[in-house]
């Protein structure tokens, strides 16, 4: 196989897993009935002026499974860190005690629970859309390489083969992982 070939596989491959890292951290995103620290990976403060993320200025933990507690590392920015959380409209209300920030997470109505399996299978289907356009990517490589290569027809049939299967492998994936999620979000 040419050097083309193998940077065209190389660089397609690349593309659809960071198509599956992308879904993972929107689901990461995604309230389910626990607590879950990455929620406030969006969440931004403004602090001396520049927006920061809530991790790099304070400790977040997990407390009793559906609170998430912030601890600030400088406590003169509790109204900022609240004014922020409410802002980013996690649907929790913060609660400042002056020493740290609770996020008390409810547990998910039924009718809310469908909503965010909808959104996990948006965020599946958006992936897939990404792996798609990998594959496109691929292909119109291929075609390239054939012109340039004068690759034999059967070579080239078998390197479409290749590429559907290494598609159809992501797809699989984004599917179970699609699934997962939506069996955790559905679960009481």
């Amino acid at each position: 196989m040419s050097e083309a070939l193998d940077e065209m596989y190389l660089f397609g491959e690349e593309k659809m897993e960071k198509a599956i890292s992308q879904m993972k951290r929107e689901f990461a995103s995604v309230r389910t009935g626990r607590a879950n620290p990455a929620i406030l990976d969006k969440v931004v403060v403004e602090y001396y002026g520049a927006p920061t993320p809530i991790r790099q200025m304070a400790q977040v933990s997990v407390s009793e499974g559906t609170t998430l507690v912030i601890t600030p590392f400088d406590k003169s920015i509790m109204k900022e860190l609240e004014k922020a959380i409410i802002k980013a409209e996690l649907g929790v209300a913060p609660n400042n005690d002056g020493v740290c920030v609770r996020l008390n997470f409810p547990p998910l109505t039924e009718e809310r629970r469908k909503e965010t399996a909808k959104e996990v299978k948006k965020y599946g289907e958006d992936a897939k859309v990404a792996i798609r356009n990998a594959r496109r990517d691929m292909v119109d490589h291929l075609k390239k390489i054939e012109k340039d290569e004068n690759m034999p027809e059967d070579a080239v049939k078998d390197n479409q083969d290749k590429i559907q299967k290494l598609t159809d492998k992501y797809v699989g994936i984004i599917d179970s992982l699609v699934t997962e999620k939506e069996k955790e979000v559905m679960t009481v």
